[in-house]
């Protein structure tokens, strides 16, 4: 996830950038780079990989600007790579930019440029930004800071989609502007000097003081002032906001709790995790990752291995892992694998998931896979976490800071990992099924069915109000959608208190009906168009003996039948988890709510478990 950092100031700006990008390493990136004024010029220095690697470019070291900007990139446009990533210039190297968000209509934007001349050097959105500022100012007439103005807010009026801009020029050393839309950025002022930061805790150690900018409100900056302009151009007044969180509590953006803003966040979570890997036509990318079609036929068994909510997720990726390469998979609990002697030898590939990259049991596990010869990939959401440096791979979800103990954007991160790297394998393997293309063109529509989902927030808090006093809570699902009761009571489990079981539905008759009577509440997760009548006909068993029924499905029910029912959209039966779990997510939320408890620190848990 993209970060930005700013800087106009007295001191040095190459230090003081540097220095906020490593406090955003967290968000997750690719590239890195910043650019400063100086006296011949605009000066860029940016490259692939980490934030330190930027300390090794030649020449940074000389770097005397005063005001500066800096990035660092996730890819969505174009792969990792120098050319893609920030800042980017427009053709005659005067302008600078730096861009958090999307701009959708880039492609267009870009031939009407290139008709006038323009070239382009990399494959980003981005890089349109300061040509078409460039394009503007030229026909300006007032070639002063209100004339450059003018030309970013007519650039800006071109722009589609979501942006957080910070833009310098070599001919106006002494200023910069910034501007935003649907993307944070906030302004601090210190003591003839200002920060600028995609997130308060960046720049939290510099000053408390900050401006709060609206969207498609322009600010021009110099040392000592801040000068802000309506969408307009009209001026306005902005007072600074004290800010005395400390780094973590300012991580909130408004929300009550951490764990409803991270449900919150999970369209967004969910298009960083995907990336520049899927595009509808042209084959998966994971960078980093070398992979053979010799090397997957050969393949004797896939291994998936972790522990709570990341297992359930490896539940979901041995499904897609199956469906879509037939390749055996195993799902395995990480304190268990390495003490019942599993059969690994050089044809195994195993995969390991831990969302902070710390869990001792699973990089235990993964340990003792690459003593006996196993390929492994790990999974997380650290860079540079502990089971990164002992795996062959490192796939990351890109997810973002995740505080609240109870795992939610993380899980589904790591479920949409999954089914993008089942499609690589699938490709690799040559298997060009409809499947896959499908699979495709339905990831790519995932973050607004799942905004769409977040819209359910009303009716399941009304059922949380009726149940939260309960002792006993069951799930049941049939398919893939019994992976998502796992992960529905596991949640409720962890932060409500209640005790909940989660059945696949066909074994209800097996011995749990026997839990079943009057009043107690079952929770049925329906998304599979092959088990319907099936599921129907096992939730029609609990009813019959007296239970309330909360449904969660995007299949054609009886609603008349069930106490309440959740429609959610329809997708491919894959990534219905993603989307199912969504009002369970909800649902342990709004009862903790109801109780009185402390939803993002529940008793017992830690959120990273570093001791077997």
């Amino acid at each position: 996830m993209c970060g930005i950092v700013g800087y106009i100031g007295t001191k040095k700006a190459s230090p003081i950038l540097i220095n906020g990008l490593i406090r955003l390493e967290y968000r997750g990136y690719d590239s890195a780079g910043i650019s400063t004024i100086e006296k011949e010029g605009l000066s860029i220095m940016k490259d692939q990989g980490r934030v330190k690697n930027l300390y090794n470019l030649d020449g940074i070291d000389k770097l005397e600007g005063t005001i500066g900007i800096a990035h660092t990139r996730w890819a969505t446009h174009g792969k990792p790579s120098k050319e893609n990533s920030h800042p980017h210039m427009d053709n005659e190297k005067t302008i600078g930019v730096v861009h958090n968000g999307i701009i959708e209509n880039y492609n267009e934007l870009r031939e009407n440029l290139m008709q006038k001349g323009y070239t382009f050097y990399s494959q980003t959105d981005t890089e349109v930004v300061p040509n078409l500022i460039n394009y503007y100012y030229k026909k300006e007439t007032n070639k002063n800071k209100l004339g450059f103005l003018q030309a970013v807010k007519n650039a800006c009026c071109d722009l589609k989609g979501s942006f957080a801009l910070e833009i310098i020029c070599k001919d106006f050393p002494d200023n910069m502007i910034v501007v935003r839309k649907d993307s944070p950025l906030v302004i601090g002022k210190g003591e003839n000097e200002n920060y600028i930061s995609s997130d308060i805790p960046a720049i939290l150690s510099f000053t408390k003081h900050f401006y709060l900018l609206n969207d498609l409100e322009y600010c021009i900056l110099s040392r000592e002032n801040a000068e802000f302009y309506d969408q307009n151009l009209k001026s306005i007044e902005k007072e600074t906001e004290s800010i005395e969180w400390n780094a973590t509590s300012a991580e909130k953006d408004g929300f009550e709790d951490y764990m409803l803003k991270e449900i919150y966040e999970q369209p967004v979570a969910i298009r960083e995790t995907v990336g520049a890997k899927l595009s509808e036509n042209s084959k998966c990318e994971f960078n980093g990752l070398n992979f053979t079609k010799e090397y997957l036929k050969n393949i004797n068994r896939i291994y998936i291995v972790a522990c709570g909510t990341a297992m359930h997720a490896g539940l979901v990726g041995k499904n897609m892992i199956e469906k879509l390469c037939r390749i055996q998979t195993e799902v395995d609990i990480a304190s268990e694998f390495r003490y019942r002697n599993p059969l690994i030898d050089e044809k195994t590939l195993c995969i390991f998931i831990s969302q902070s990259g710390e869990t001792a049991d699973t990089i235990a596990a993964l340990k003792l896979s690459k003593e006996q010869g196993a390929k492994t990939i790990t999974i997380t959401n650290v860079i540079g976490s502990s089971i990164t440096r002992e795996a062959d791979y490192s796939l990351y979800t890109h997810a973002g800071p995740e505080i609240a103990v109870a795992s939610t954007k993380a899980y589904t991160s790591q479920v949409i990992l999954f089914a993008t790297l089942a499609i690589y394998f699938a490709e690799i393997l040559e298997i060009n099924s409809e499947d896959v293309f499908t699979l495709k063109k339905d990831i790519l529509e995932l973050p607004k069915k799942i905004e769409e989902t977040l819209k359910v927030s009303e009716n399941i808090k009304d059922f949380a109000k009726k149940v939260y006093q309960e002792k006993d809570i069951f799930f049941l699902g049939r398919g893939i959608d019994e992976t998502v009761a796992r992960e529905g009571s596991l949640k409720l489990k962890e932060i409500s208190y209640i005790h909940s079981e989660s059945y696949a539905a066909g074994e209800l008759k097996h011995g749990p009906i026997a839990l079943i009577e009057k009043g107690i509440t079952v929770i049925g997760i329906i998304t599979d168009e092959n088990l319907i009548e099936k599921t129907v006909s096992n939730l029609q068993e609990v009813i019959t003996r007296g239970a309330k029924t909360l449904i969660i499905t995007n299949q054609k029910v009886d609603n008349k039948m069930f106490d309440e029912v959740i429609n959610i959209p329809c997708t491919n039966t894959l990534l219905s988890p993603i989307l199912s779990i969504i009002p369970l997510q909800l649902f342990s939320y709004y009862i903790s709510k109801e109780k009185g408890l402390d939803v993002d620190k529940p008793r017992n848990l830690a959120k990273s478990v570093t001791v077997e």
